[in-house]
């Protein structure tokens, strides 16, 4: 796989001509069609060949123009071969191409779209994921459980070897209510009608694993909260099920604020199965403009992550979303609306602007004015910026990665996702 960026002149029939690809296998990968207009500064996949072990050498190739086809380094195919003039090669001369394994990796995505838009998509996507999780059973002040029709997505799930995690929220009336997490790692009552509905519902509905999404927890609950999942564990793990939560992104055990303080991370790391870091929403709707997912405040989070929970049980978060703000930014006012990725590319086009990447933050973004005249800015995710993610991920050997959410159009990211990494599958 090549990852090219758009340059002034290029066409996807260029494309496919410059790099000896069929333009149908950009277009799917890429998730264009042949009346699509690229835009400066978009990344654009080139799917490479499958390596094979050899390659002969045809009249007029050079060792660059082989490893392109392959999507290996120039480098990486003489070191294999021996070769120390990169230009010495002939017409007929056998070349191995070097293969690495796959890392293994596993794979969640959140979704709220249940019904048969939701079905499609997992039908579409959903080789490429470990676990689907269902947003969301909701806790009640009771304790009982919000009802979900979760039915169809399931049996989706289910048909791709996804595994259906069920994910429980103290969330309330659009928010996450502090009182409600109170009530459940408080008050033994309430407690035991949660667990006992988790237990039924996994059951009954045939989920393999749980998601405690629990967040804004009062601080003084957070030893209340560890127990809590603890009792989850010595409840679900003898029955088979994995355990894990959904945390808010952390720089130090010290950390202020109601999002963060109930949050800790050593006890996750060691009473549950994983940790899903919910690293997203720096650039958020209501906020001034910025990478939703900078991978320079990503890193920051990982680090203080790794210090104090191991490797193999952290699952990074990513977005499959970007947000359109109107400038100027003014506190308070109009809120950013989400825009996908292939989505924002398109705006781009219809706009004439040219989509610029940050490396700090590896991310693109671009500007444009609107028919009113207003400045916009958009940052969003594209392959390069999946790439990065990824490579981080290899880098460190994490877990896995999470997506928030399922229902924006972004083909690049599963195709890049396959290039980069086996799927586990639980299902069997």
């Amino acid at each position: 796989m090549i990852i090219h960026t758009v340059k002034n002149g290029d066409s996807l029939w260029k494309l496919s001509q410059n790099y000896g690809v069929p333009l149908s296998h950009i277009l799917v990968a890429n998730g264009l069609s042949e009346q699509s207009i690229l835009v400066i500064g978009q990344a654009v996949i080139v799917p490479t060949e499958p390596s094979p072990a050899s390659h002969k050498v045809l009249a007029g190739e050079s060792l660059w123009q082989i490893g392109q086809r392959y999507g290996v380094t120039l480098q990486e195919l003489a070191s294999a071969n021996g070769i120390r003039n990169p230009a010495l090669i002939y017409p007929g001369q056998m070349l191995k191409i070097p293969t690495t394994a796959k890392p293994v990796i596993e794979v969640n995505a959140y979704t709220e779209k249940l019904e048969q838009n939701g079905v499609a998509i997992v039908n579409e996507i959903g080789e490429y994921l470990t676990f689907l999780s269902p947003f969301s059973y909701r806790v009640q002040p009771d304790g009982s459980l919000r009802p979900l029709d979760d039915t169809a997505i399931i049996a989706a799930a289910y048909a791709k070897r996804a595994a259906p995690m069920m994910v429980i929220t103290n969330f309330v009336d659009g928010n996450f209510s502090p009182d409600i997490a109170h009530a459940v790692v408080a008050e033994e009552e309430v407690q035991n009608r949660v667990i006992a509905g988790i237990v039924a519902v996994m059951a009954q509905k045939g989920y393999m694993a749980l998601n405690v999404d629990f967040e804004y927890v009062p601080p003084a609950d957070k030893e209340l909260y560890n127990a809590f999942l603890q009792k989850l564990v010595d409840t679900l793990r003898p029955q088979g099920y994995l355990v894990s939560s959904a945390l808010a992104p952390k720089l130090s055990a010290t950390q202020t604020g109601t999002l963060y303080e109930a949050h800790d991370y050593e006890a996750h790391g060691r009473i549950l199965d994983f940790v899903i870091l919910m690293t997203y929403e720096w650039g958020w709707s209501g906020g001034p403009p910025r990478a939703v997912a900078p991978l320079n405040e990503v890193l920051k989070v990982l680090n203080y992550a790794l210090s104090v929970i191991p490797a193999d049980k952290v699952v990074m978060g990513m977005p499959l979303y970007g947000y359109d703000w109107t400038l100027p930014y003014v506190s308070g006012g109009r809120w950013a609306p989400t825009v996908s990725p292939f989505a924002a590319v398109e705006r781009a086009a219809k706009y004439g602007a040219e989509i610029e990447y940050d490396e700090e933050s590896q991310s693109p973004f671009f500007h444009y004015y609107d028919e009113q005249g207003a400045q916009h800015v958009v940052w969003f995710e594209d392959a390069r910026s999946v790439q990065a993610k990824f490579d981080v991920v290899k880098r460190l050997g994490l877990r896995g990665v999470s997506y928030w959410v399922l229902g924006v159009s972004f083909p690049q990211n599963w195709f890049v996702l396959g290039e980069n990494f086996t799927i586990k599958k639980y299902v069997r």
